[in-house]
């Protein structure tokens, strides 16, 4: 923290400035959330120029848009303690749900053993990873955190981190680098029909 912030007039909440509102367990953890973000943001830098498909280079671009601003604004408010120059933005995929089931052979995984094999999919791939340790990461410091504005733009940016791997498992699934099993009809059946609705407990208050 430099000395310009320190000098500065500052917020309080009882007798602690709010920039000092947060749980031991919120610092570490938002620390590990911020550390990701950054490491995810690279990621996105990284792997840019070796893009093929210009369907997965307007994902990337719009995603890492996204994640900047959402970065600043929780490193503003974790320093400050306070609410961020604007709220959390809800991101909006540009393409339909609809998603591709079943299973066709195709040719084992394995782990590159040349750089140049780095294709399309294993981008999407390294792309979608990131979403999900941001979205694990995040729910974990928004469970930890004490202070109530960090809280809050923590968990609503989890939803965002979702929408965002959800965005890039439907292009990995339409371009058929990730495929989606599904049971048989009976069994689908089966377990769709094995939950009921609950009835309020006899003991309970309406």
């Amino acid at each position: 923290m430099d000395n310009q912030f320190m000098n500065e007039p500052q917020a309080t909440q009882g007798n602690m400035p709010l920039s000092m509102n947060h749980g031991a367990h919120e610092v570490m953890d938002v620390h590990e959330v911020l550390s990701a973000a950054i490491g995810g943001m690279n990621t996105f830098i990284f792997f840019r120029p070796h893009v093929q498909d210009q369907e997965l280079l307007n994902i990337l671009d719009r995603q890492y848009a996204f994640m900047l601003d959402e970065y600043n604004i929780t490193a503003e408010c974790f320093k400050t303690g306070q609410d961020p120059s604007h709220p959390t933005r809800s991101y909006k995929m540009q393409m339909g749900n609809d998603t591709n089931y079943g299973l066709t052979p195709s040719q084992p995984k394995k782990p590159m053993t040349s750089a140049n094999e780095i294709n399309d999919g294993i981008i999407s791939g390294f792309l979608m990873n990131a979403h999900k340790m941001g979205a694990t990461g995040k729910t974990t410091a928004a469970l930890e955190s004490t202070n109530p504005v960090v809280r809050r733009v923590l968990q609503d940016s989890i939803q965002n981190c979702i929408e965002m791997a959800y965005e890039l498992s439907l292009y990995q699934n339409k371009k058929g680098y990730y495929q989606v099993p599904q049971l048989s009809p009976a069994d689908m059946q089966t377990m769709l029909n094995m939950y009921g609705q609950a009835e309020k407990a006899k003991d309970m208050p309406n």
